[in-house]
């Protein structure tokens, strides 16, 4: 299976810029690599990443071959990594870095993209930067590692201040972090061996109480960005299907669609509910109304009634009023009603007891109003 963990990225002294093994055939790049022109070399050791002196230049043997277990990649000649090797997080930040730059090259209104430029007020450098042909600004950031709040706070408010969107890839492994949730930032996770990102959008909130009241009840049904503690979906989508504006990531028509659909079901059904509760509680107080009228006509069928059963006088003398149905002990705010009154708040029937007296017909299941 091909890995990420593969020094695939190579830096080209004649041209000053990263090269991917992808982009040539093996045999070009052994004419350009160790025992010929030599003019390949390791990007990460040139860097000076992973403890290795900046400057230093390791011309790369091309490996691989088709059909093999393991995809086309660059090595070091024997002798000559650093000890214990490159890390897989620099292997695979060159990596995406490499990668983004090319894809969003790619699409046609970028009007530039490089890697590791800095910002106008020189306080960050863009793993990617991006000019849109309208002249908005981007930074592509490819994580490594688990970022803190606080880090991920400051660089997302200097590129802010500074008139630039960025957008966040993640590597995969790396635990999400929630402030991405907080700050209602989109979330993606880059493969890059099968050049695909995978979209994290938020699962369903739960539906309880009044939940169609809600401000914005498309949080009850698939929704992007997800919300802080969401549990997460996640929509594989391959990169060349993404594109780029000035707010960000540019889904495929047919991701989008599905978000939308996902968001029209829910807002209709909020809809419907709102309409049942609302002619609930019309029915409630008219109800209520009658039993204040007639305490012994029982609400379910509009027939009366046993005669209420009373409890023989205490030792003071008095008689505590009872349900005129099931004949449990009333409140003293239901003693004009005569009984309890049940009424339908949308989840189910209820009372101030939580246990009705009166039977009613079973509220239609959720999706038999839609079948029908």
């Amino acid at each position: 299976m091909a890995s990420d963990d593969l020094l695939v990225v190579g830096l080209d002294l004649e041209t000053g810029r990263e090269v991917h093994v992808d982009e040539r055939p093996m045999d070009q790049w052994r004419r350009l690599g160790y025992g010929d022109r030599e003019s390949v070399v390791c990007a990460a050791c040139f860097r000076g990443l992973d403890g290795v002196a900046e400057g230093t230049r390791v011309p790369l043997v091309p490996r691989g071959r088709t059909g093999g277990s393991r995809r086309f990649h660059f090595a070091h000649p024997s002798g000559m990594a650093p000890p214990g090797g490159h890390h897989p997080e620099t292997l695979w930040h060159l990596e995406a870095k490499l990668l983004l730059e090319r894809w969003a090259r790619s699409l046609p209104n970028i009007a530039e993209a490089c890697q590791e430029q800095w910002i106008p007020t020189r306080e960050r450098r863009a793993d990617v930067h991006v000019r849109l042909a309208d002249g908005s600004r981007l930074a592509l950031e490819a994580q490594t590692s688990l970022i803190t709040d606080q880090l991920w706070q400051d660089r997302h408010r200097d590129y802010a201040a500074a008139g630039i969107q960025d957008v966040w890839f993640m590597r995969p492994g790396v635990a999400l972090p929630h402030v991405l949730f907080a700050e209602q930032a989109p979330v993606c996770v880059l493969e890059l061996a099968e050049g695909m990102v995978r979209v994290v959008w938020g699962r369903p909130h739960l539906r309880s109480g009044r939940w169609w009241e809600a401000g914005d009840v498309t949080v009850f049904a698939l929704h992007h960005p997800p919300c802080p503690g969401d549990d997460v979906h996640e929509e594989t989508v391959p990169l060349a299907e993404l594109g780029l504006s000035a707010r960000g990531l540019v889904w495929p028509e047919y991701l989008t669609d599905r978000l939308a659909g996902e968001h029209r079901a829910i807002l209709q059904r909020a809809d419907s509910v709102r309409a049942q509760a609302e002619e609930d509680n019309r029915r409630r107080h008219r109800l209520a109304a009658q039993a204040a009228r007639s305490p012994r006509l029982s609400v379910a069928g509009g027939q009366r009634s046993a005669p209420p059963r009373t409890r023989a006088a205490g030792r003071a003398g008095t008689r505590r009023p009872r349900c005129a149905v099931c004949a449990r002990p009333l409140a003293d705010v239901l003693v004009p009603y005569g009984m309890h009154p049940a009424f339908r708040d949308g989840e189910g029937w209820a009372d101030c007891l939580g246990q009705p007296c009166t039977v009613y017909p079973a509220p239609p299941a959720p999706g038999a109003a839609r079948a029908a």
